[in-house]
């Protein structure tokens, strides 16, 4: 019987929750407000977190709430009372990085597994089973790994200890997160939750009796920006992730759109579903899965360490930016006698071609042929952010579902 690998999605708020759990997420992680790597989400105040923890376990997923910066002495006498409120909340474990931070988790809140972060850098079996033998359940292991690697871990750990890996998003240049560039360079401490990013930075070299003249800096012929990562994707390794022993699937993106937290997760809960009809090595999912990964804003993709060196891969993007190809124009919240009852997003206009996803299914095109807007007057377009609006079209879509359109 085949293994059925987690899907472990980022809810960086909300509206990312809502949107992990409808498109497949078996499990999410989110952070309050502190002691979590992203701090430019909203997150969860503590207030707000029992509902967002009650909203997963109606869905079926599991909670686990980020703890995994490096807490200085303030902040490390602030950390039992926010570990007891997410273990009364009913989170199903915390993500650490810090010894300190695993020892008060088992203090504090006993009953709450610990996952181990990838800030911790595990990249051997030695360390996984000290961790293991000091409580935690789970490593999420260096991105820094091989499958072989990987593969070696998952034989020499013991069996109920969990390897959760990083399958899509962004690389950071650094180890496994480990940034030092972001203090240097903005003094925003990437290691406690506020990274600026620099490694996706456009850099050029300067000399200085040229003043004003910048020359892009170059790898080979072609050209190239250093410390100018490309994205992650393994959408079409699953069978490879699974005989490596991988239990979790983690998708990068706490701190992106909602709209990407989506489209992403739909792509792999397909693509996982999909293996798990027909686990195969060979298995590849279906087209349109994989065409998923290129509508939302994204690098270069790659597939990071897995298979060999950065060196060889070539991990460095030598188109520099973004792309963003398509975006959201409106949430679906029903269809109701020929119409969809919607949430705007961006503007869109009568005459434009729309594409509809819902999950695990193939998106579909129409045009947009009558808009009204929420009291059912007829107009030509939807300009306002939030407004609602119906739209004539004949295919029901339930609540969830996205529409969007070309850049």
């Amino acid at each position: 019987m085949t293994t059925r690998p987690e899907l472990l999605c980022p809810a960086g708020d909300a509206e990312r929750l809502a949107a992990a759990l409808y498109f497949g997420a078996d499990a999410v992680y989110l952070g309050g407000e502190a002691f979590g790597m992203r701090s430019s989400p909203q997150n969860f105040s503590a207030s707000a977190l029992p509902d967002a923890v009650q909203r997963a376990h109606a869905a079926g997923a599991k909670v686990y709430l980020t703890c995994n910066t490096l807490p200085r002495n303030d902040e490390i006498e602030r950390l039992p009372a926010f570990l007891q409120h997410a273990a009364e909340c009913g989170v199903d474990a915390f993500i650490v990085a810090d010894i300190g931070v695993l020892a008060l988790c088992k203090k504090y809140a006993e009953n709450v597994a610990v996952h181990i972060s990838t800030q911790a850098g595990v990249v051997h079996y030695a360390a996984a089973r000290a961790f293991y033998d000091l409580g935690a359940k789970r490593v999420v292991l260096a991105r820094e790994l091989s499958l072989a690697e990987i593969a070696e871990i998952r034989a020499k750990v013991p069996k109920d200890m969990e390897l959760e890996c990083f399958v899509h998003g962004a690389m950071c240049v650094s180890f496994s997160g480990r940034c030092l560039l972001s203090n240097y360079l903005t003094g925003r401490d990437a290691n406690r939750g506020a990274c600026a990013q620099p490694c996706r930075w456009a850099f050029a070299l300067s000399e200085k009796s040229r003043e004003g003249q910048y020359f892009p800096i170059s790898e080979e012929a072609d050209g190239t920006y250093i410390l100018n990562s490309k994205d992650l994707c393994m959408i079409e390794h699953i069978p490879a992730l699974v005989a490596a022993g991988v239990d979790s699937f983690k998708i990068e993106g706490r701190a992106k759109s909602a709209y990407y937290t989506a489209v992403v997760t739909n792509a792999y809960r397909a693509a996982i579903d999909g293996y798990l009809q027909d686990p195969s090595p060979d298995y590849r999912p279906a087209p349109w899965v994989v065409a998923e990964t290129e509508k939302v804003s994204y690098r270069e993709y790659c597939t990071g360490f897995y298979f060999d060196s950065p060196q060889t891969t070539a991990n460095i993007s030598l188109a520099g930016g973004y792309r963003r190809l398509w975006d959201v124009v409106a949430i679906v919240h029903g269809w109701e006698n020929g119409y969809l009852l919607c949430e705007q997003r961006n503007k869109f206009c009568v005459g434009d071609t729309l594409e509809a996803l819902e999950r695990g299914k193939p998106p579909f095109m129409f045009r947009v042929e009558t808009l009204q807007n929420g009291e059912g007057e007829p107009i030509d377009a939807a300009p306002h952010p939030t407004m609602c609006v119906r739209i004539r079209c004949d295919t029901p879509l339930p609540a969830g579902s996205l529409l969007r359109k070309q850049a």
